[in-house]
């Protein structure tokens, strides 16, 4: 907590209002609604959630990792690995739609890696497909972790028809109810349900935005490596949730790409995936000076981005 907290300091010294934007859902829209009045007159009301939202992803993601036994031995690095990585951009502080369904992608995560020793996978799949659908209604290219579904059941699970059935009838339920509620209040005529564009992101960054990207792309690089290292000597279940990990930052990699409105923040959802990797760079190197070093230069970084950029 108190790690998180001189972290993010800067984001309650200079609060952001967040602003919706065209392919942000409509559940989003409505939260946002719903404490307009508190968060116009009290900015910094933004920034306690966001925070709130921050820390509990990195506690539950760091607790998620330590029950599936994915790491050398049991510790916080993770958790800090995410609270450091979401520090390294501006963006990544502000109460957004993707901020939000990390929270369930997380929990997604988890579901499917414990597939693999599920006698009855079948209620977890709805359940799953349930939470795709809901991620939608928040921010409507997260549609494209249906396939974190589809590639992560092929890992786990032998072919069955019917649970990728299920897990697709999960992913309409939602949907169905959100058409049910139109067509019985009468809002049928002019509904549009949403949609999303095929484009190329843009980057408008500092150089400091850009040496952040680079440590946390090298510094995954060094995780996944001795994640490689290490891979055969770990359970099959844990391999197989390694696999899954890879597979989520590969899916939210792409969703920035179907994404029509080009700010840096959508990509926050590679912040869960990376800090795995990241956490791995700092656990696994036999001189306990580079973990260190890696570190303090990543905090360096956040201190120059958030007060003198």
């Amino acid at each position: 907590m108190l790690y998180g907290l001189l972290l993010k300091l800067p984001m309650f010294l200079n609060p952001v209002i967040p602003q919706p934007q065209k392919i942000d859902g409509f559940l989003y829209r409505a939260f946002l609604g719903s404490i307009e009045s508190v968060g116009k007159s009290v900015p910094v009301f933004y920034s306690g959630i966001t925070f709130l939202l921050l820390f509990s992803q990195a506690v539950y993601f760091n607790k998620l990792l330590n029950e599936h036994r994915i790491m050398q031995r049991p510790g916080f690095l993770a958790g800090m690995s995410y609270l450091l990585i979401t520090s390294l951009f501006i963006e990544w502080n502000v109460l957004s739609s993707p901020l939000i369904i990390n929270s369930l992608l997380i929990w997604v995560w988890s579901k499917m890696s414990g597939l693999y020793n599920n006698q009855k996978p079948k209620a977890a799949l709805f359940n799953i497909g349930i939470a795709i659908g809901v991620c939608t209604f928040f921010y409507f290219p997260s549609l494209a972790f249906a396939a974190l579904i589809i590639f992560g059941l092929a890992i786990t699970r032998p072919f069955k028809i019917a649970e990728w059935l299920i897990a697709l009838f999960g992913i309409i339920t939602p949907y169905y109810f959100l058409l049910a509620i139109v067509f019985l209040t009468d809002k049928w005529k002019g509904y549009k349900l949403p949609g999303f564009s095929v484009s190329t992101p843009v980057f408008n960054q500092s150089q400091w935005s850009y040496a952040a990207i680079i440590i946390v792309l090298l510094s995954s690089i060094i995780g996944i490596f001795y994640i490689q290292q290490n891979f055969r000597r770990q359970l099959i279940q844990a391999r197989k949730s390694w696999n899954l990990l890879f597979l989520y930052l590969l899916v939210a990699v792409f969703v920035p790409f179907v994404n029509d409105t080009h700010t840096f923040e959508y990509w926050i959802l590679c912040a869960v995936p990376l800090s795995s990797f990241v956490a791995a760079a700092f656990l696994y190197p036999a001189r306990n000076w580079f973990p260190a070093v890696l570190h303090w230069l990543m905090v360096a970084i956040v201190i120059v981005i958030n007060y003198f950029i």
